[in-house]
């Protein structure tokens, strides 16, 4: 038997950083998706093959065993087999159109895409019982994790999330195209967090200001979504990379992308932890072949990408 599912990936669209103190964040899916191929095979073993290496174990090892990024999906196929009480093993097959660890979602979209098509060869689950198997092998990876990127690989479209009263998905679906641009530096998520709180316990009253005007930038731009009035989000979108300069996630290379992405864009900014990893530039139909030339002309890796709002297939 054999099991197919997809995820899309994600940005966020506001509120990074500022959203570990209470502010909200908005996030999207969009329209890359990773596909997840499960299916029985008669060997006892785990294999799981992507395009970022192989694994290949037996059932019922630890997790702290497994010294590979693919343990999200050993994790899952292993409870999956222990639960049903199986003697056989599954073969996992992973397809990414999702760039790796900059940001968009990739590690979410395996767990999610993961979890629905490991799961779906023991019987159906609903969404909620999917993403809960993500969140729960997301946690193999990244221990703190909050779990909105996979509620929003899980659900798509938009959504806004905050750690007091979690996840709330927009009804409304605004038609915008984004450009991302990937600057290529690697990243630790840990140590720019640890740098913002540095910032923070040092300009104690200054970034007090700024979660309150993030916040009121927010509440704005929930309304501006609504109206989809894509000239006043991109004056936010610029408002919003100016708090992320000030609180010292950026450098010269994202600066250099977000002014080549201004040219033609109606804003840019930072996606994510920042400190490297991806910048998008909110563009419509009539800028967007001249952006994405723009950022291919000055050597940048980039992709343009729409709103998701089917969120997880299963097929």
């Amino acid at each position: 038997m054999k099991s197919k599912a997809s995820a899309p990936g994600k940005v966020i669209l506001f509120g990074e950083h500022f959203v570990v103190y209470g502010v909200k964040a908005i996030l999207c899916a969009i329209n890359k998706r990773i596909q997840v191929t499960a299916e029985d095979i008669d060997e006892n073993k785990i294999t799981i093959k992507s395009n970022i290496g192989s694994l290949s174990e037996k059932p019922n090892k630890n997790i702290s065993e497994i010294k590979s990024p693919l343990k999200p999906f050993y994790h899952l196929a292993d409870k999956m087999l222990k639960e049903q009480n199986e003697i056989k093993g599954l073969k996992i097959t992973v397809d990414s159109e999702i760039p790796l660890g900059v940001g968009l979602g990739s590690s979410s979209a395996c767990c999610v895409a993961g979890a629905a098509a490991i799961s779906r060869l023991f019987g159906e689950k609903s969404q909620k019982e999917i993403l809960e198997l993500a969140i729960e092998s997301e946690k193999t990876i990244f221990q703190n994790t909050s779990g909105a990127d996979c509620t929003v690989c899980t659900f798509g479209g938009i959504m806004e999330y905050d750690k007091k009263n979690g996840f709330q998905k927009l009804e409304y679906e605004p038609n915008f195209h984004l450009v991302i641009a990937n600057s290529r530096i690697e990243h630790s998520t840990e140590s720019v967090v640890s740098k913002v709180k540095q910032f923070k316990e040092e300009n104690i009253k200054k970034f007090s200001n700024l979660c309150e005007e993030e916040t009121k930038l927010i509440k704005d731009v929930l309304i501006i979504l609504k109206e989809n009035n894509m000239k006043e989000l991109g004056k936010k979108i610029i408002q919003n990379q100016e708090y992320l300069e000030t609180i010292g996630i950026s450098n010269e290379k994202l600066r250099h992308m977000i002014k080549v992405g201004e040219k033609f864009s109606l804003g840019s900014k930072i996606t994510g932890a920042g400190g490297g990893g991806c910048i998008f530039s909110l563009v419509d139909e009539s800028n967007l072949v001249n952006i994405l030339e723009e950022f291919e002309n000055n050597n940048y890796e980039c992709f343009s990408v729409k709103i998701d709002f089917k969120g997880l297939d299963t097929f």
